[in-house]
């Protein structure tokens, strides 16, 4: 049972080190060879711990150096060996390190570092796990509102697209912790649960709800049923991709009009009108004031079509006495530069 500890650890760091992995066991064999060589001058010769390390060195080093002191006959046998392994040794690492400046490995793994600065420096971001057809939709639509992205994918060709866009993401698998934890889970704000196995994302929501219990989830489903399981392992909304689009095909059919101004409103066409919500802050010059007083029509040209309290009451059609209260979120519809402008009061 310990060895096949050992061996999953083994695996786990070779997983991490990546192409620095045959640099990493060179180095380890080059040492192991400089201790047993120590060992081996102190225990035929009878040298101190000193002289024997620099009988090794000069030895591996080939600088050709006169002997610290006269060797024996099993002296000597015991330098060709130190010379056959340290050489040995030796030719693998320079070779480990050549293969990776031909493959060009070396470059990609200062990538990833620079990637993985980039991303620890974020904060407040959104995590997309999972960038298929609808991840990729999610990704483009996020990044268009100016919000900061990590998206994370194990395709390779999805991968290479997402560096070739300049988007920040992890080549990895979303179900692996330290993935997640390397995408800055614990000070992101949202995460969007888009893999293609329903599993799968059951397993990323309930990870990353006890990482971060103050994430804002939102769960890809397959079918009905599976949205309780969603919603158990905390996420906070569930979307079924078929079926809303399924949904939204039908509004346009039966109500065009409506659907019409819905793609206004979320932005989709050519008029520059925007829906949007604007959470009301504690210190905001408008907290506690009522709708008239806030003056929100006028001073901004902003319609409030509703209100989400504090409590998670939704309010539709406010009356114009309907107090704006900490922690509550306004749904308002009106021009992005207006929405901008009340958004720097609050």
């Amino acid at each position: 049972m310990n060895a096949i500890k050992l061996h999953g650890r083994v695996l786990s760091l070779q997983h991490r080190l990546g192409g620095f992995w045959p640099i990493i066991i060179g180095c380890v064999i080059m040492f192991g060879v400089m201790v047993m060589g120590v060992a081996a001058y102190m225990a035929i010769e009878g040298w101190p711990f000193f002289d024997s390390l620099y009988q090794v060195i000069i030895t591996l080093s080939t600088v050709g150096f006169q002997e610290v002191n006269p060797l024996s006959e099993q002296g000597r046998v015991a330098t060709m060996l130190l010379i056959v392994c340290g050489v040995g040794s030796f030719a693998y690492l320079v070779g480990s390190f050549t293969q990776m400046l031909i493959e060009g490995r070396l470059q990609k793994i200062f990538g990833r570092r620079r990637v993985q600065k980039a991303i620890d420096r974020l904060s407040g971001h959104i995590i997309i796990c999972g960038c298929g057809r609808i991840g990729a939709i999610v990704t483009e639509k996020i990044l268009a509102e100016g919000q900061h992205v990590v998206v994370i994918e194990n395709d390779p060709e999805v991968v290479r697209e997402l560096g070739e866009k300049g988007v920040l993401h992890l080549a990895g698998d979303a179900t692996d912790d330290d993935v997640l934890l390397a995408a800055g889970i614990r000070k992101a704000k949202s995460l969007v649960a888009a893999l293609h196995q329903e599993a799968a994302n059951v397993y990323v929501t309930l990870t990353a709800r006890q990482i971060n219990p103050g994430l804002f989830i939102v769960a890809r489903a397959d079918s009905p049923p599976h949205i309780p399981k969603l919603k158990r392992a905390g996420a906070d909304q569930v979307l079924i991709p078929h079926l809303f689009g399924g949904v939204r095909m039908a509004q346009s059919v039966l109500r065009p009009t409506v659907t019409s101004f819905l793609e206004l409103a979320l932005g989709r066409g050519e008029i520059d009108l925007q829906m949007e919500e604007l959470h009301v802050q504690a210190t905001s010059e408008i907290v506690n004031q009522n709708l008239i007083e806030s003056k929100i029509r006028p001073r901004f040209d902003l319609i409030v079509i509703g209100i989400k309290k504090a409590s998670g009451e939704m309010v539709f059609n406010p009356q114009p006495q309907a107090v704006l209260e900490a922690g509550d979120t306004m749904i308002l519809v009106g021009k992005k530069d207006d929405l901008d402008r009340l958004r720097a009061i609050l």
